[in-house]
């Protein structure tokens, strides 16, 4: 995600990184819109990994374009494997549909097996199946579940998130950021927020003050948080935008202030500011959408996963509601 001379981390709720990969290390140049946790995503490493090796200051938080990094060697030219977006990251593979009339569905946040059979009105016995699920088998944020005979098309989902789904299976929530998820959960709960009504406002008048479209801003906070200040995500995004702590960082130095993403109204602001800077540097609307979620540089290097694809989708099918 870009800002002039300034690329730091902002990465949705549905993001987790996998495993840190292997040495050899490669040089790669840090092109407008690169993020360090992009990078990471799009190189199977972490964040730390990139700046620890690099020698980055503030943890790796303010790189720029031109920049020569290193970063693993591995082969990330495939999604990785998904168990959890934002990291964009770790993508499960499609289900293979049985026949026209069914349909795909992505997992969102909240998502359940029997809230998707009820939504799509098939029994919960005949969705299990057409998966090869259990009835005790846990889905997570972007996995793709096959629902039979549902239709040829899947309306976007636009129910409230549960706050803080389980990590993806496969991958674990260290004890620090465990931690520091409980922490905001229990910050939020004792802070007052506004209204869903109120929020909606909220990112409409931020919007239009910065020059960007207050629809596009609503669609993506809808399918981010369903205009809830009080969602948490296990990676510790917090808020209607779903910010992340470095994405924090960067948002604040495209305000030229600090921004604080437990607070409503600034939180939107960050948001704002991201997806204000990312239009400024994507080929379209819909680069700049995919690049809210999977990462600018992702999207320009390996460009949309499936999942992506339906992100953007959804979101552009919320703003045509909207």
């Amino acid at each position: 995600m870009p800002f002039a001379d300034v690329a730091a981390l902002a990465a949705p709720a549905h993001t987790v990184v996998a495993p840190v990969a292997a040495t050899p290390w490669k040089t790669v140049t840090v092109r407008p819109g690169d993020t360090i946790w992009h990078l990471a995503i799009a190189n199977h490493t972490t964040v730390h990994a990139i700046a620890q090796k690099n020698r980055l200051a503030l943890g790796g938080s303010l790189i720029h374009p031109g920049q020569k990094l290193l970063v693993p060697g591995r082969d990330a030219s495939a999604a990785p494997a998904r168990s959890g977006a934002a990291a964009s990251s770790a993508r499960a593979a499609t289900p293979a549909r049985q026949s026209a009339r069914d349909v795909v569905h992505v997992v969102r946040t909240g998502d359940t097996m029997s809230d998707i059979a009820k939504k799509y009105s098939v029994s919960l016995t005949k969705l299990l199946a057409a998966n090869k699920l259990r009835s005790s088998a846990v889905i997570f944020v972007g996995q793709k579940v096959v629902v039979p005979g549902a239709g040829s098309t899947a309306a976007a989902a636009t129910s409230a998130p549960k706050p803080t789904p389980a990590p993806p299976s496969g991958y674990s929530v260290s004890a620090q950021t465990a931690k520091a998820v409980a922490a905001s959960k229990a910050k939020l709960a004792a802070a007052k927020v506004p209204s869903r009504t109120e929020t909606a406002a909220i990112i409409r008048a931020t919007a239009a003050r910065h020059g960007v479209d207050p629809k596009l801003a609503l669609a993506i906070a809808w399918l981010e948080s369903g205009w809830h200040q009080r969602s948490v995500s296990y990676t510790n995004a917090v808020g209607v935008m779903q910010i992340m702590p470095v994405s924090q960082t960067w948002a604040s130095e495209l305000a030229g202030r600090s921004l604080d993403r437990f607070d409503t109204r600034q939180n939107i602001t960050s948001g704002v500011l991201i997806i204000r800077s990312l239009q400024a540097s994507a080929d379209s609307r819909e680069q700049a959408i995919a690049g809210y979620y999977q990462g600018l540089y992702s999207v320009r290097t390996k460009g949309l996963y499936e999942d992506t694809k339906r992100y953007v989708a959804s979101v552009l099918a919320i703003y045509d509601r909207l």
